[in-house]
């Protein structure tokens, strides 16, 4: 199923649900920051998706980094929440969504790297070589916050 990301667009489609989802900024020793590239839209982006009934957001956020990349992770902290109405994701199913995203860090504690069928691939990336990546401004916008290292998260 493909994906489709709006922000502020006037040509953007109606959302017809909301979602509320948990991403983490996973780093390692060296300070590189685990990003995938989405097998939906050829974006690279953070590890992330829907909560479930079940879960808390943090669950969720380790839930899913798991589930997209093979990692266990613990939670560290709060990169921020993102909530703006100008972003829209539409799928090719119908669901036109706008996202509740909640952004974590956190730490590695286990498993092994191993790419999911979501992403067609996962790389630990500097810094200094985010520009360089094709993402959306979103994402750009989250990690952003997260190099900045705010005293505060953002709160959006």
């Amino acid at each position: 199923m493909a994906r489709t990301e709006y922000y502020d667009d006037p040509n953007a489609p109606e959302p017809n649900s909301m979602v509320v989802a948990a991403s983490a900024v996973v780093t390692d020793d060296q300070g590189r920051i685990l990003l995938q590239r989405r097998r939906d839209n050829d974006l690279w982006a953070l590890p992330g998706g829907a909560m479930e009934m079940n879960e808390s957001l943090p669950e969720a956020a380790i839930r899913e980094v798991k589930e997209e990349t093979g990692l266990d992770v613990e939670i560290t902290g709060l990169v921020g929440t993102y909530t703006d109405p100008r972003h829209i994701i539409a799928y090719t199913d119908g669901e036109v969504r706008r996202q509740f995203n909640v952004c974590f860090t956190a730490r590695i504690t286990g498993g092994v790297l191993a790419i999911s069928d979501e992403s067609t691939e996962l790389h630990f990336i500097r810094p200094d070589e985010l520009d360089d990546l094709p993402m959306h401004q979103t994402q750009r916008l989250r990690l952003s916050h997260y190099l900045e290292h705010r005293e505060r998260p953002h709160l959006g």
